[in-house]
């Protein structure tokens, strides 16, 4: 049997640490020196190391200084920018990091990292071996050929000489050739003058090499092409060396010295530690932290009695529900796990399918006995996403849980709400170092994985068992830290309290009619056609509407629009630069509707009838109590925070939204909350002042800042003054306020200075979370809920002043998020305790809706607008506006 081929792994140093510092959100060690590149830059090479495992391998970085490319051409890469102060910090970092992995680390003083990569790569692929150059750098196509290929791993795509010429439009050999032709800015290569990428491939193609084109060049029909060609020739050929890759260069190393060894724990441990990188360390040390052979398979409920009785005497109980869909209402339940303790979990098989099931229990009794044990009061019940766990056993056995005693996911999400993942697979990794069976290993990947109940009942139990038992552990550990952290108040009176009443929410549904909808989509479709139309004439030529690309081409190429923003691949035509046309343009007003109407139709029309629940008839929205930053809820299936509301359309939509016969909605909408944030926070007494009268705020804003009397105060005057008070909730600067208002950026610098001088308790406030931000690198709401801002004194202007206007809005609208958060767990609690029949059924924003039972009318209108008016005392009234009909239109109106 052959041995098999050795395989090299060039890992192209600079590019990956570039890639990982503009990949990954900014992040400093303990002592304070930035390191999110070093952190992508380890992560990246643990990924190769494990998909790749190369018998060899070195990290080629530039040992700096000048090379022979700057002896022949000055200015060789001369535009090239500095990196920024916080990468530039890492560089000794990253080649720490290499050392640390006990890595080969090559740089060559006087020699380009490139050139080290050509000369490896070359002899390595003489002696045999497979070589795989990591890198994104397209110069490095060069090198490609039937042993050696190219690894972008930002876009996971493997290059051999087939894909390179697929690419590039030339095979590797002509690599050079093509640069030479058109240039290379990122290294100041200067090529030909105006010969593009298209235009090299196009003479490459019909002329074979570079000296082939310049031979043909005083032959060739294009004048100014012919011209540049025969006067530049020198200069391509100059190109030509510059982008030549050498592979001969004298090497510090042997191939022989680029084995691959196991690092040195002790020192790579003391490195990660040292950088703060708890995760990754647990990650590289990861083992199986429970012991999954003391698992048991309950197939008789006096054994399940047994367990219960366990739970009873731990007084906590961790369950998981394994099912057929992600669906709650369509969720069929395959098994139970139950975990009482740490290390002694259960599972329960209730409906596997298959000839090798064995005895299985039947669900009655078993949910019987556990209903039994949760209404006692004797067990607080843990859960990973409980909720979703709690909508299945009330809609499948009418076992009702009780707000839980942990939720590892919502433990997570309130102690880090921007944490990348709150799964519990990642939980488990980085809080317990412990790797979980996944999900994939268990019912397979792709066309191979089969429903759960298809699981063999012993694999099935290995991972919904230790599934209960990492929860169990998880809610403990991150219980104590949310204690630790003083976030208590935001996971005990908040969130955990909040679960039973979306699971209440999504069980419950709103009824939706789908006639209305129909028709209004057939109506839709004929309004989008004949606006698709309109913009064909108005562009004279027929095109793609949809197709951003021909847009394009329309616009600023054949109607001579000015360029207002760039993306990569030209000119924007996103909404914000047709908002900014459409005053003088009919044809940008014209795509601006049919986008509008496009959206209503494929969001909501077509899909909201397909969405109803055809055992309730109703849609059931899912909340999702861990998704934004701020803590504010967010639906999906469908978004319910997107339904227009304003304009001809919103209301014809909402009203699809009925109450049963005999039945109401009934709208109660927090007014103006942000605004009363706002003035609470800061203190402000005259904005405080207005509110405590009733004023109307916009209006008193206007007649403040354009020094007016408030009965003078016209429509225009207080739409600019209402954009002025939610742009400094939202953060909004100049800019931004210029083009909502339609004004010039000195008018709108203007208009906010005068707001300010007007309202200098709010400049101080906002002054002050900037600086607290910066200081803390994180803002909180009212109640405690944080929010970390890794991004606020990043030295890239766009990233700081994002993190700005974040640690602006926050506070603002995280507290709002609480107040209604707060307000909907009395209410559910007040309505349950008075064994009223009516319900919340809907939540958007700052409005809460409620399907209204025959008599209760009044009696829930006090009950609302008293618990949402009282939920919290501020400075200033919250004040809340009630509105009920047949339908949410009505409702809202």
């Amino acid at each position: 049997m052959s041995e098999q081929r050795p395989t090299l792994v060039l890992v192209d140093g600079y590019n990956l640490v570039f890639c990982a510092f503009y990949a990954i959100a900014p992040l400093s060690a303990p002592d304070g020196t930035p390191s999110n590149a070093v952190l992508g830059f380890c992560r990246m090479l643990l990924g190769l190391l494990r998909d790749l495992d190369p018998s060899h391998l070195a990290v080629v970085m530039d040992a700096g200084g000048k090379n022979f490319r700057h002896q022949i051409y000055e200015q060789y890469k001369a535009n090239r920018p500095e990196a920024p102060d916080e990468l530039k910090a890492q560089f000794p970092l990253v080649r720490e990091a290499v050392e640390a992995l006990g890595l080969p680390l090559v740089e060559q003083p006087g020699v380009e990292a490139d050139d080290v990569i050509g000369t490896l790569a070359e002899q390595a692929a003489g002696q045999g071996f497979e070589v795989i150059i990591v890198s994104g750098d397209k110069d490095l196509m060069q090198l490609v050929n039937e042993r050696i290929c190219m690894l972008d791993t930002m876009k996971n795509v493997r290059y051999d000489p087939a894909a390179v010429e697929k690419k590039l439009g030339v095979p590797p050999e002509k690599v050079i050739d093509l640069l030479a032709l058109q240039g290379d800015s990122s290294d100041n290569i200067p090529g030909v003058t105006k010969v593009g990428p298209k235009t090299a491939v196009k003479l490459l193609g019909e002329h074979g090499d570079l000296e082939g084109v310049l031979a043909a060049a005083p032959a060739m029909k294009k004048s100014k092409l012919r011209q540049r060609l025969i006067e530049e020739a020198e200069q391509a050929r100059l190109s030509q060396r510059l982008a030549t890759i050498e592979r001969a260069v004298p090497l510090p190393v042997t191939l022989d010295e680029l084995r691959r060894r196991p690092a040195e724990q002790r020192r790579l441990d003391e490195f990660l530690a040292r950088l703060g990188f708890s995760q990754l360390r647990r990650q590289l040390t990861a083992r199986q932290v429970v012991d999954r052979g003391r698992y048991a398979i309950v197939r008789e409920l006096e054994e399940l009695d047994r367990w219960l009785q366990r739970a009873r005497r731990s007084g906590l109980l961790a369950l998981d529900l394994e099912t057929t869909s992600l669906d709650p209402l369509r969720a069929e339940v395959v098994g139970l796990s139950l975990c009482p303790q740490q290390g002694q979990a259960a599972y329960l098989p209730l409906g596997h399918r298959g000839e090798d099931t064995g005895r299985q229990l039947e669900p009655g009794p078993v949910f019987e006995r556990l209903a039994a044990l949760i209404d006692s009061g004797a067990v607080g019940i843990y859960g990973q996403n409980i909720k979703y766990d709690a909508v299945i056993l009330a809609h499948r056995q009418g076992l009702e849980l009780p707000v839980p005693a942990g939720d590892a996911m919502v433990a997570s999400y309130v102690l880090d709400p921007g944490r990348s993942s709150h799964g519990l697979d990642a939980l488990a990794l980085e809080f317990l170092g412990h790797r979980t069976i996944t999900y994939e290993e268990v019912a397979g990947k792709g066309r191979e994985q089969v429903r759960f109940d298809e699981v063999p009942v012993e694999r099935a139990a290995e991972y919904a068992a230790e599934d209960a038992d990492v929860t169990f552990r998880l809610c403990r550990l991150l219980g104590e830290k949310v204690k630790e952290e003083g976030l208590d108040e935001v996971l005990r009176r908040i969130e955990l309290p909040l679960v039973p009443v979306l699971v209440d929410m999504e069980l419950r549904g709103v009824l939706l009619e789908v006639e209305p909808l129909q028709e209004l989509s057939r109506e839709i479709t004929g309004r989008i056609e004949r606006q698709r139309a309109r913009i064909i004439e108005l562009a004279g030529e027929e095109f793609n509407v949809n197709s951003p690309a021909q847009l394009r081409v329309v616009l600023f190429e054949k109607l001579g629009f000015p360029v207002i923003k760039k993306t990569r691949s030209g000119p924007s035509t996103d909404s914000s630069v047709l908002e900014e046309l459409a005053g003088e343009h009919e044809i940008a007003a014209a795509i601006l509707e049919y986008r509008s109407l496009s959206k209503l139709k494929s969001t909501y029309l077509d899909v909201l009838p397909r969405m109803v629940n055809p055992e309730t008839g109703r849609i059931h929205t899912r909340y999702n109590q861990t998704v934004t930053a701020t803590g504010r809820l967010s639906s999906s299936d469908p978004n319910l925070q997107n339904i227009p509301i304003r304009g001809e359309l919103g209301p014809r939509l909402r009203r699809a939204f009925v109450a049963p016969p005999g039945w109401s909605l009934l709208s109660a909408d927090y007014s103006q909350v942000e605004l009363r944030i706002l003035a609470h926070l800061s203190g402000d007494a005259d904005l405080i002042a207005a509110f405590q009268r009733g004023d109307d705020i916009h209006a008193a804003t206007a007649a403040r800042i354009f020094g007016l009397p408030v009965d003078a105060v016209d429509r225009e005057s207080r739409a600019r003054a209402k954009a002025v008070n939610f742009g400094i909730v939202y953060g909004q600067g100049p800019y931004n306020l210029a083009r909502q208002l339609r004004i010039t950026r000195r008018q709108a610098k203007e208009i906010i200075d005068s707001y300010f001088q007007r309202y200098p308790a709010v400049k101080d406030w906002v002054d002050g979370i900037h600086r607290q931000a910066r200081a803390e690198k994180q803002v909180k709401t009212l109640f405690g809920r944080r929010r970390r801002l890794p991004e606020i004194s990043s030295s890239d202007h766009n990233r700081r002043a994002n993190a700005e206007r974040m640690a602006q809005n926050t506070p603002i609208q995280g507290t709002a998020a609480d107040i209604i958060k707060l307000a909907m767990v009395e209410i559910f609690t007040d309505l349950r305790r008075r064994g009223l029949s009516s319900r919340m059924v809907m939540q958007v924003h700052d409005e809460l809706v409620f399907e209204v039972a025959p008599g209760e009318l009044e009696l829930l209108q006090r009950l609302v607008r008293e618990k949402m008016e009282s939920v919290v005392q501020l400075r200033v009234p919250l004040t809340v506006d009630l509105a009920s009909g047949a339908n949410w239109a009505e409702a809202h109106a």
